[in-house]
């Protein structure tokens, strides 16, 4: 009965101990490693899609033809007819792959301006939260950035333009929306699509793992909020 008492007495001090040490953890720290978590993110998401075969290879945020076009596109490609939609979708994701390299000192700079408040309710949030607020934070600036860089690479292509007069006529009856009718836009938001994705997955493994952050001090918060 003693050991017994003993062993849920050392259980009652060790939650105590744990709550404490979050509790007792300062703003400035919890914000630190938060940002730190997110620069590793950030980092490793940009370096992974903006290389060769980054969207291209990974299944995760591969950019096909949107809509029904998409479905077409899979079963003529299952028949052996697709060639030309093969062209047209590693085009696609040669462009997403040519503009994330762009994202990395945007996303920084975001990073870097996140207030305490921010920090707080991102912290006590699901496992995609700071994703979340770095999506909502810096999409728009993302989305002025890219769209040049994928026009061009796209039109250098010399399949951007049969896309656009065929995905117009298909946004007239409704194959697709008409938001994905220009190549462009469309691109532009499958790669910031990927983007948030890689950098989602990132944010989740840490907060599971948290020795696989980089920093002694996202470490520690991450730890704490196991």
């Amino acid at each position: 009965m003693r050991v017994y008492f003993a062993g849920l007495m050392g259980l009652l001090f060790a939650a105590q101990a744990c709550a404490f040490s979050l509790n007792d953890l300062s703003q400035n720290q919890a914000g630190d490693g938060l940002k730190a978590m997110l620069e590793q993110s950030t980092r490793l998401a940009v370096e992974q899609l903006g290389q060769p075969g980054g969207f291209n290879k990974n299944p995760d945020v591969h950019i096909e033809l949107p809509g029904n076009l998409g479905k077409a596109a899979r079963a003529m490609k299952m028949l052996g007819q697709g060639k030309q939609v093969k062209a047209l979708e590693d085009s696609m994701n040669r462009a997403a792959e040519a503009a994330i390299p762009e994202a990395q000192a945007l996303l920084l700079d975001a990073i870097k301006n996140m207030t305490i408040s921010d920090a707080k309710s991102i912290l006590n949030g699901p496992n995609n939260s700071a994703t979340t607020y770095l999506d909502r934070s810096s999409r728009e600036q993302l989305r002025s950035r890219f769209l040049p860089l994928v026009a061009q690479a796209t039109q250098s292509s010399g399949l951007a333009q049969k896309y656009n007069n065929f995905a117009g006529q298909a946004a007239n009856y409704g194959v697709i929306e008409s938001k994905d009718a220009s190549i462009e836009n469309y691109v532009t938001e499958q790669a910031l699509d990927g983007l948030f994705t890689i950098i989602g997955q990132q944010e989740a493994s840490i907060r599971q793992n948290p020795a696989q952050a980089a920093t002694d001090i996202a470490k520690k918060v991450f730890g704490l909020m196991r």
